[in-house]
């Protein structure tokens, strides 16, 4: 196993380092309330909170190929700790527990080395998007809802979304007034300052401001609560004592706790990457998480896990490199040593506010807009991982997420792009169909591609595609299996009933364009009598011939079929550019670029580039379109340009004149369809512009009368 020590430090740049160090002291100051917190939920004093964010944090930071995310003490791994420690009948905070808990994690850590040993970083990839999306929101929420009892003057929630809810609707029958109101100004301050000036470090500003309040001020005669005073010192190093649990025990509950770690902690080390555009190693990663949690066990603390919440923070206050999270446990080295009595001054609500604002940040509510506009199946994944987390806790919404990630995998695969192929006229390369009006379809051959592995859930779809479109004049069928790259024995078995069925009918059946290994896997599965047979060939061109048809291929219809010269090639693959690239939408792109070059109207003047935009070469339709739009526009083209309407019109017109002997010239067979589409477009400008429209019949009319 090949590591890379301070990866994230190499090649240090020394622009970052001011923002690396305030970050880091940021970092720390944010971790003294969060860490004390989540060691009192897993079962240990307070202060190993801070112990748990000085030597793991910086082992961490040694080891990890990710130059922003931290490490530290964290509500899930805490949270199962503590449940561990109920189930087994332990007393939170007694010396048991404190015997207990390095124990679990240890062994935490060996599981993440041995994870590390098998490779098993690389199923982070097998999680999309959405569950990621899901799971960082679905985590965040959590941690904010188990922090808004602390802005009513209250405690910390532990557990799901119902044991949240209690807790806060408890809360909010013993509000503390001036504990909510210091902590929802501190938390508007932070909001609105994080609009203005997103780099101005106001969460140290916010800080001082709160040791200062506390001193000057008796905040604690209104309720107002701060940290607990903490003894000075740094942890003592020693090994666990593996006589307190079980060895059943520990191997079982540190297992779950393990996977918690790896389950979290990369996917949201990847949701950082894949939104700052890096990439991270994973199995170096859980080395990283194994090696901080060795540290965290051999000082008594509690599991460490990745702090979605301190990786926000960092991110707002741009921290670059690893030396955030070294600084951060250095600085912490400093407090525990001397500065131990300034946490005493510490109010809980401000200090909650941080936290609160950091995570509001981290959120991806935001995917799930954009998801639910683009596909309702990966909306779908998004909610799933985040209810499951929210509800069922960390793990069961990666599971959740993770298992709606696969069906909707299969799914798709199940439902996979294919269409029909042809040629364009005088044209060797093969075409959707559908993509182009002049595609033709090779007389007496089905030529089908189909765009997706074959296997038991859409061999279905392939064959009733195919069925469907024999005719009574089919001599062929040929499968462009240029995108399977798999089979399984279902599929192959379905290919074989086909072949048969087809072969009785008189009917060839080729499998071409598709990868060497295909045929071995083929063979393997039974198929190898195509490939005897000559059914397997390495070209639709190659297949045809075997049929004993040459290029130029016989089209349906009797459409003529010669070569053409490579200018026409040129503008024959330029028809409908719009309409091919935009789809359904291609109106609404013109209106869109139209818009654009308005703009640019107004600052070069060129009327010239107002004709065709930055689409130089647009076919005759989709510029005769372009057009009609800027007619519409004609009263502020006008404007901006100081031309007058009739100036425009015969501009216009002598353009669209030109358009229309340049499709007779070189498409005349589109001439009609041509003639049509201008007769609608016209009836849609006299409905929207009726004044416009005059002015063009006018001049159309008065072309007339030139000629």
């Amino acid at each position: 196993m090949h590591l890379e020590l301070a990866k994230t430090l190499r090649n240090y740049d020394r622009k970052n380092l001011s923002k690396d160090i305030l970050t880091g002291l940021i970092i720390m100051a944010v971790s003294i309330p969060i860490s004390m917190g989540y060691a009192q939920i897993a079962g240990l004093p307070a202060v190993y909170g801070l112990y748990g964010s000085v030597f793991p944090i910086i082992l961490f930071g040694l080891f990890s190929t990710s130059p922003q995310f931290i490490f530290g003490v964290d509500a899930a791994p805490a949270a199962l700790v503590g449940a561990a420690l109920v189930e087994m009948g332990i007393q939170s905070g007694s010396k048991q527990a404190m015997a207990v808990v390095p124990v679990l994690t240890f062994f935490v850590a060996v599981w993440l080395f041995v994870f590390a040993f098998l490779k098993a970083g690389k199923l982070v990839n097998y999680i999309s998007a959405p569950v990621m999306g899901g799971f960082i929101t679905g985590i965040c929420t959590t941690i904010i809802l188990m922090q808004v009892p602390k802005l009513m003057g209250g405690t910390a929630g532990t557990g799901e979304l119902s044991e949240l809810a209690e807790h806060i609707w408890a809360t909010l029958g013993q509000i503390n007034l001036p504990s909510l109101i210091l902590g929802l100004v501190s938390l508007v301050i932070l909001l609105v300052m994080k609009k203005i000036l997103p780099k101005f470090p106001m969460v140290v500003v916010l800080m001082a401001a709160g040791v200062l309040l506390s001193y000057f001020v008796p905040i604690s005669n209104w309720g107002i609560r701060t940290l607990d005073a903490v003894e000075p010192g740094l942890p003592v190093w020693s090994i666990p004592d593996f006589s307190a649990i079980g060895l059943k025990e520990a191997v079982i509950y540190s297992l779950s706790i393990a996977v918690v770690i790896m389950a979290e902690t990369l996917l949201g080390e990847n949701s950082f990457a894949q939104k700052n555009g890096y990439r991270v190693n994973a199995n170096q990663e859980l080395v990283a998480f194994s090696m901080g949690n060795l540290a965290a066990a051999l000082t008594g603390c509690c599991p460490i896990n990745g702090s979605v919440s301190r990786t926000a923070i960092s991110e707002q206050y741009q921290g670059k490199t690893q030396l955030t999270g070294i600084v951060a446990g250095i600085s912490m080295i400093l407090v525990l040593l001397g500065a131990t009595g300034l946490i005493a001054y510490l109010p809980v609500p401000m200090l909650t506010a941080i936290v609160i604002s950091s995570l509001l940040g981290a959120t991806e509510f935001d995917l799930a807009v954009r998801l639910r506009k683009i596909s309702k199946k990966e909306c779908l994944i998004y909610w799933g991982a985040f209810w499951g987390v929210l509800t069922l806790g960390t793990i069961n919404g990666v599971l959740i997420g993770i298992i709606l990630s696969f069906a909707e995998m299969i799914i798709r695969t199940a439902k996979p792009a294919r269409c029909f192929l042809g040629v364009q006229p005088g044209h060797r390369h093969f075409e959707d169909l559908t993509e182009s009006l002049h595609n033709c379809e090779i007389e007496g051959v089905v030529i089908y591609r189909f765009s997706s592995s074959l296997f038991f859930a859409n061999i279905d779809i392939l064959q009733q595609d195919i069925e469907n479109a024999i005719g009574s004049d089919t001599k062929a069928v040929i499968l462009d299996a240029s995108g399977i790259g798999s089979i399984d024995v279902t599929a192959a078995d379905r290919l074989a009933i086909l072949y048969r069925s087809l072969k009785s009918r008189g009917i060839r059946f080729y499998i071409t364009e598709h990868i060497a290994e295909l045929n071995e896997q083929m063979r393997a599965l039974g198929l190898g009598f195509m490939i005897e047979e000559g059914r397997v060939r390495r070209t639709i061109h190659v297949a045809l011939k075997d049929m004993g048809i040459h290029y130029p291929y016989p089209l349906k219809g009797n459409v003529d079929n010669t070569e053409r010269s490579p200018f026409r090639k040129r503008v024959d693959n330029s028809v409908q550019e719009f309409v091919w690239a935009f789809g359904s939408d291609s109106e609404a792109e013109i209106e869109k670029q139209i818009r654009l070059q308005i703009e640019q109207l107004k600052e070069n003047g060129d009327m010239q580039e107002l004709l065709h935009g930055q689409w130089n070469h647009m076919d005759e339709l989709d510029a005769d379109a372009w057009i009609e739009h800027l007619e519409e526009h004609m009263k502020e083209i006008v404007k901006i340009s100081g031309q007058d309407e009739q100036e425009l019109t015969v501009r216009f017109e002598k353009h669209r004149k030109k358009l229309r002997e340049q499709m007779l010239k070189e498409h005349p067979e589109l001439v009609a369809m041509f003639e049509e589409r201008r007769r609608l477009l016209d009836e849609q400008l006299e409905r929207k512009w009726p004044d416009v429209y005059a002015l063009v019949l006018k001049q159309r009319e008065k072309d007339s009368r030139l000629k």
